[in-house]
């Protein structure tokens, strides 16, 4: 197959779906299938080998243009050769650490016109994508990675002949609940409006399917699911660990991902002192706009006297990730959203590590289908510190614990079971298309 991913980039921080994306992409180009990776908005912020392809590939709607082309009307006519320079990596990822200044209401225009795109003031950018999709991809199926950008599909459609259009799901009623109105409501209806037009509509899990299907009135059945896949190369190889106990969390360190319930449940563990000796380890996504909140943590363990036992590894690498896994005896990420998937979690288990979770979200999902965690009641640290106490008290089941959800990742969410169900949507989209040509 000819397929386009348009993905937007972080251009500072790991996301879950550049990642699931980049390996996605990887493991169709290695079974030789014709796949393009194309970067939105930033730079993407990856930890594993990308195509060959995307080293020549440019920035679309490149984050800097995007804003100035909003706010002043002077950037809307400028040439491609001013834009591209504003579409400079570096620049852009000293802009995206930079990007927690950027007000909420600017958020909220910049989604909204995205939606609206072809009646907004990017009809700039929309050309020079669809120009590069005309010239260099000519792909016979275009996927978005976040149904955010489904305000293109119509203009795609039209240029580009009548493609099918698969679009993600992946954590938008976050990002859009936090926008101000009426920036709020009126991305919500209109993405309403222009999901009809896609093929295809996609979640990574039953739970999301469900809380989107309701937030748009959409029915469950036309959305399809499709559990997010990971490389296991090298995960489960290390040796068990040798040394004290360690509780490690990994994934963005800010609160609503929960760092700091970690931190609190941790204190309250310690406090009763039953295994002293237990470190925190603490690895992530640590962007600029975190850094005050990280802070904070810090000070409350420093408070309690337990800084000598907590570990911080901010923005790590494949390599040092995988080591930090293989270093656990348990793992958390208490989220405080119903997280659309929650990738860090399946990595955990693909490590042997068992995991410890609040319920109510994705992860009763995936627990359930690899039997390699367990879920306490949402928003309370204190249960999530009993139930690291259950387990290390119980070594034997955590072991065992850990072995399910190793064989349970392998079998469910691995990179291989991701492209197999991808391919098998993407042909029923195509078939879709086709059977509307006379």
């Amino acid at each position: 197959m000819k397929v386009t991913f348009l993905t937007a980039g972080t251009g500072s921080y790991h996301c879950g779906a550049c990642m699931r994306d980049n390996t996605l992409v990887t493991a169709l180009h290695r079974d030789g299938h014709e796949v393009a990776l194309l970067p939105m908005y930033l730079p993407m912020q990856l930890d594993e080998e990308s195509p060959p392809q995307e080293s020549r590939v440019p920035i679309f709607f490149g984050g800097i243009n995007v804003y100035l082309q909003n706010k002043f009307a002077f950037f809307r006519h400028t040439p491609r050769w001013f834009d591209a320079l504003l579409n400079g990596a570096g620049l852009l990822r000293k802009a995206a650490s930079r990007s927690h200044m950027t007000s909420p209401r600017d958020q909220g225009e910049i989604c909204l016109a995205m939606l609206r795109v072809e009646q907004s003031r990017f009809t700039k950018e929309l050309e020079k994508l669809i120009d590069w999709l005309a010239v260099h991809e000519q792909p016979e199926c275009i996927a978005l990675s976040t149904t955010l950008f489904a305000g293109m599909t119509k203009e795609l459609k039209k240029r580009l002949g009548d493609i099918p259009v698969i679009a993600f799901f992946q954590g938008e009623d976050t990002f859009l609940d936090s926008l101000p109105e009426p920036y709020r409501t009126g991305c919500w209806d209109e993405m309403k409006e222009r999901l009809v037009e896609c093929e295809m509509l996609i979640a990574p899990s039953r739970f999301y399917a469900g809380v989107m299907s309701k937030r748009l009135g959409i029915s469950q059945d036309k959305i399809e699911v499709l559990p997010n896949g990971i490389n296991l190369e090298g995960y489960g190889n290390q040796q068990p660990p040798d040394g004290p106990k360690a509780i490690g969390y990994l994934s963005r360190m800010c609160r609503d991902k929960g760092l700091g319930d970690m931190v609190d449940a941790y204190l309250l563990f310690q406090s009763k002192g039953n295994f002293p000796e237990c470190r925190l380890k603490i690895a992530g996504s640590c962007p600029p706009g975190d850094e005050p909140f990280v802070k904070q943590q810090k000070q409350k363990i420093e408070t309690a006297g337990l800084s000598h036992l907590v570990d911080w590894k901010p923005n790590v690498s494949r390599e040092e990730k995988v080591r930090f896994l293989g270093s656990l005896t348990i793992f958390s990420a208490p989220m405080r959203y119903a997280e659309a998937f929650g990738l860090c979690l399946v990595e955990a288990m693909a490590s042997g590590v068992p995991v410890v979770n609040p319920g109510g979200s994705t992860f009763e999902e995936i627990a359930l289908a690899t039997g390699g965690g367990k879920t306490v009641s949402p928003g309370d640290p204190g249960l999530l510190a009993c139930a690291w106490e259950e387990l290390l008290s119980n070594p034997e089941e955590a072991t065992a614990m850990g072995e399910r959800g190793r064989r349970g990742v392998e079998e469910h969410y691995s990179v291989n079971a991701m492209k197999d169900g991808f391919l098998e949507l993407a042909q029923r989209a195509c078939a879709k298309t086709t059977s509307r040509q006379p």
